[in-house]
């Protein structure tokens, strides 16, 4: 079995999930281009807990963890396949690594991962483990996260880190009904495309101080630290493609990567 890429996605609002524009034909065309994973552990910045959890139900139920949308939204449904036995593995691989996970038997799916998941793989067949952030800890302890579940993309799971590359609320509600995008966004996602075209792994742990507009970009880090667990699993000399790049309501960069160890 060849090694699985990993994945970034930038999710978008949950109303992607009924009117996804551009994301969704990007999401469905990377689906296409990787092999049919086994299972797929998302990392998602809408899971956050002190220590590294892994959901671990025979089946995950979809999670509307939102307010304020449409009725047609709360309608959605992606109820997904888990995998305890994937669960358990990855368990192992970040206690083996010297962190102390969990596993949750109770935590559905979060539309950090239904929301593109729903476009990429439609039929609900393959099963799904989410991983959580640790917002706190920062950009290394996320890339070793990542570094400790590489083992799993050579047992035909995919790896996905699913946040954003631009996340400033504030700024999508003040100008979403105007389409022009920010000058912040565009700088922070071409300077975040050149590093990691890079490989410059010190400038992207380090973006708070090397990056333009970066703590207007990521007022809170839990956007963004799911692409360190995804470049991590990745390995250290992974080619990089940026598989889409767009902004969405002035300030939500929608950039999706592919990472191939």
């Amino acid at each position: 079995m060849s090694r699985m890429p990993t994945l970034f996605l930038s999710h978008g609002s949950p109303m992607h999930a009924l009117d996804p524009g551009g994301a969704g034909p990007a999401w469905q065309a990377i689906a296409a281009d990787v092999p049919r994973p086994k299972a797929i552990v998302v990392a998602s910045a809408h899971w956050e807990t002190s220590l590294p959890m892994l959901s671990g139900r025979e089946s995950l139920d979809t999670i509307h963890d939102f307010g304020g949308f449409p009725a047609e939204l709360y309608r959605v449904r992606y109820d997904v396949p888990g995998s305890p036995a994937t669960a358990q593995r990855a368990a192992d691989l970040l206690r083996e690594a010297g962190f102390t996970p969990a596993v949750n038997g109770c935590r559905g799916i979060d539309h950090g991962a239904w929301v593109p998941l729903k476009w990429m793989y439609p039929e609900r067949d393959v099963p799904v483990i989410q991983v959580s952030v640790q917002t706190p800890l920062g950009t290394a302890h996320h890339l070793r996260v990542g570094e400790a579940l590489a083992p799993l993309a050579d047992e035909g799971v995919l790896i996905v880190g699913s946040g954003h590359v631009t996340h400033n609320l504030q700024d999508w509600f003040r100008h979403h009904a105007d389409p022009r995008p920010l000058d912040y966004v565009a700088q922070f996602s071409e300077w975040l495309a050149r590093a990691i075209d890079a490989n410059d792994r010190d400038a992207l742990l380090n973006y708070r101080d090397r990056a333009p507009s970066a703590a207007r970009a990521h007022p809170t880090e839990e956007h963004f630290l799911p692409l360190f667990v995804a470049l991590g699993a990745a390995g250290p000399a992974a080619q990089a493609r940026r598989m889409y790049a767009t902004i969405d309501a002035a300030a939500l960069a929608m950039d999706a990567y592919r990472f191939d160890g």
